[in-house]
């Protein structure tokens, strides 16, 4: 069990293991699953991107149907998030913490609504781990107007997929040997998310400490 969870947690083996549809079934989980928020969605889209150009007979896709493919698959994602939440409604907040979730995830999410709004928060999220695990279902525990969420989540889908998997493409052409530097890429795009959200918690300690 736990070896089948490292290899979910790893953008290579997932992608070399099961090919096209566990990539889409993750991108699906990581935004429509209440535990997928540990699945490694922006380095997996970019590995994508690469393996596309760099080996096409792993990926046996051309770039622009793997970019509608995962575009539908983060949008479906979101939708179920949005479904679940408005299900489960306030009863989420009262969850008790697991393995596989935390109410420090949820008050997370719930802070990038309060500084940004519903709308920008569904569009940022895609780029912010955990968080756009937790924003359409907060979305569907607010009850946020489908037709205005569903707006924001093909915005933010497009945005999401088009950037990291573009980049992919693009770098395999202009630099040919950037495969042999994966792990230090996806260290620094790990940091580079990481680093809103890490702003976010020490402004608000911050604020906390001063009142």
């Amino acid at each position: 069990m736990w070896e089948f969870l490292k290899q979910l947690t790893d953008p290579n083996s997932i992608i070399e293991f099961g090919g096209l549809w566990l990539l889409l079934f993750v991108i699906f989980a990581e935004t429509g699953l209440l535990v997928g928020f540990f699945l490694p969605g922006d380095n997996l889209i970019l590995l994508a991107g690469i393996l596309c150009k760099a080996k096409p007979e792993l990926m046996k896709v051309d770039f622009f149907p793997l970019v509608i493919l995962m575009v539908a698959a983060a949008v479906l994602g979101n939708l179920t998030g949005y479904w679940f939440g408005k299900v489960v409604g306030t009863r989420l907040y009262k969850r008790k913490d697991s393995l596989l979730f935390k109410q420090r995830h949820l008050e997370l999410t719930k802070q990038y609504y309060e500084k940004f709004g519903g709308n920008l928060t569904l569009v940022l999220a895609r780029f912010l781990p955990v968080v756009r695990t937790f924003a359409p279902i907060i979305a569907g525990v607010i009850k946020v107007d489908f037709f205005r969420f569903m707006l924001m989540n093909v915005i933010g889908a497009l945005a999401w997929i088009l950037s990291l998997s573009g980049i992919g493409y693009f770098l395999v052409q202009w630099f040919p040997g950037i495969t042999d530097y994966m792990g230090y890429i996806f260290i620094f795009l790990i940091v580079l998310t990481a680093l809103p959200i890490l702003r976010l918690i020490f402004s608000r300690k911050k604020t906390s400490s001063e009142l």
